[in-house]
């Protein structure tokens, strides 16, 4: 198995369910030691990954506020994360696909990522079926794949904006969902966003691994450079608190964490 191609195919198939399917398959064969390496130097950009028709994607100022006291506001929830999740198992992928001739383990780490994704994803995708609906019934915003094109050209830049910063966004807000979640008595779902975010603290981490491996490869000072990108692109943590903990969990360091409240 030709990694790259394979994984290429798996970012641009548009179906969900077949998206999972390759990404799984791949996984396997690369804990297997059964894929081929090799660089292709061909490397596309992809301003649009496979992806359904539905949802439609909008600004992030046109998706709805969303209130967990009625059940239509917790499906809308649960589609926002569905549609994080769905992205995130692209993000991986791109990751693998778009840095090329780096390490055995930074492949088996996001391939990892990305079969953890899928697994949220669908855990997501059974919890609106149980609600009577679906994953494109509602709009959704494309932030995050909106800064992977942003940072195609830099391992050093992907890894500290995606994973450590959008996508790091989640350790610190899922906590408070979950506590709204259990006083509205949806114990189903608490139960899913508790499994999310464990595994989440290992995604961020494999970030903040391979943000510092690109800075020392680069003679970089991982936290400064850090410092310096959250001012280039203009980004900061989500609203409200920082979940400490869990942040220092994924690697993060007091400077980083006092620019992120910054």
């Amino acid at each position: 198995m030709l990694l790259f191609e394979k994984v290429k195919q798996a970012l641009l198939e548009n179906n969900p369910q077949e998206k999972i399917n390759q990404v799984n398959a791949i996984n396997t064969a690369l804990n297997n030691n059964v894929v081929d390496l090799t660089p292709k130097f061909n490397i596309i950009s992809i301003p649009v990954p496979g992806r359904p028709k539905k949802p439609q994607l909008v600004h992030p100022s046109q998706v709805a506020r969303r209130k967990l006291t009625t059940e239509q506001g917790r499906i809308a929830l649960i589609h926002a994360v569905c549609h994080i999740e769905f992205n995130a198992i692209n993000l991986a992928l791109d990751a693998v696909y778009r840095f090329q001739g780096l390490p055995e383990a930074f492949y088996l780490d996001w391939m990892r990522v990305a079969t953890e994704e899928a697994k949220h994803f669908n855990l997501l995708v059974e919890r609106l079926a149980e609600l009577e609906s679906q994953y494109g019934d509602f709009v959704a915003h494309n932030g995050l794949w909106e800064m992977a094109v942003k940072t195609q050209h830099s391992l050093v830049e992907r890894m500290a904006l995606v994973p450590r910063v959008l996508e790091a966004r989640g350790l610190d807000v899922t906590p408070g969902m979950i506590e709204r979640l259990k006083n509205a008595g949806d114990d189903r779902t608490v139960t899913i966003l508790e499994i999310i975010l464990r595994e989440e603290v290992g995604h961020v981490e494999i970030g903040t691994r391979w943000f510092r491996y690109a800075c020392e490869q680069k003679g970089l000072n991982s936290e400064d450079t850090f410092i310096e990108l959250l001012e280039k692109y203009n980004v900061s943590a989500s609203k409200g608190a920082l979940h400490m903990d869990a942040r220092k969990q994924a690697g993060f360091v007091d400077a980083e964490l006092e620019a992120l409240v910054k």
